[in-house]
């Protein structure tokens, strides 16, 4: 057995190594609690264990499998960039590669001037909320005081 890792490395960020490992990966942007449970049940990872008692060899796969969840039977209603505009192909994003992608779509959108590119660009509500109370963004409301 290996010697325990109290903090372990994976993609880019450092991870607690006293957390189990679903919770420790879902510690990395792009990867939710559920993605990382059906990671560990993938690569058949006891899910009890803690992340610093992986062994190097576990870690390489799950970096491995982070980067295509598909290929351990990930189904793709988890991944967070189905259907691409351009390619039509399922992938998945994690770190900085998921915020420029973001804002690559927001800008596509706003090139477009679609209503949702329309509301992005005016700050406001993009998903059909309502804005009468919610979503002010700190501008003062209510009755304007009177000078005397």
């Amino acid at each position: 057995m290996s010697e325990f890792k109290h903090i372990v490395r994976i993609s880019g960020k450092n991870l607690d190594g006293m957390k189990k490992v679903a919770a420790a990966l879902a510690d990395v942007k792009g990867i939710g609690y559920n993605l990382a449970n059906s990671i560990v049940s993938g690569l058949k990872i006891d899910s009890r264990m803690r992340l610093g008692n992986l062994s190097d060899k576990q870690i390489l796969e799950i970096q491995q499998y982070i980067k295509d969840p598909t290929k351990i039977g990930v189904p793709t209603f988890m991944l967070n960039h189905r259907k691409d505009p351009e390619t039509g192909v399922d992938s998945h994003y994690i770190g900085s590669d998921l915020d420029l992608t973001i804002k690559m779509e927001i800008d596509r959108e706003r090139a477009l001037l679609s209503w949702r590119g329309v509301r992005h660009s005016l700050g406001l509500k993009v998903r059909g909320q309502r804005t009468r109370t919610c979503g002010r963004k700190g501008r003062a409301v209510g009755v304007r005081k009177r000078t005397l």
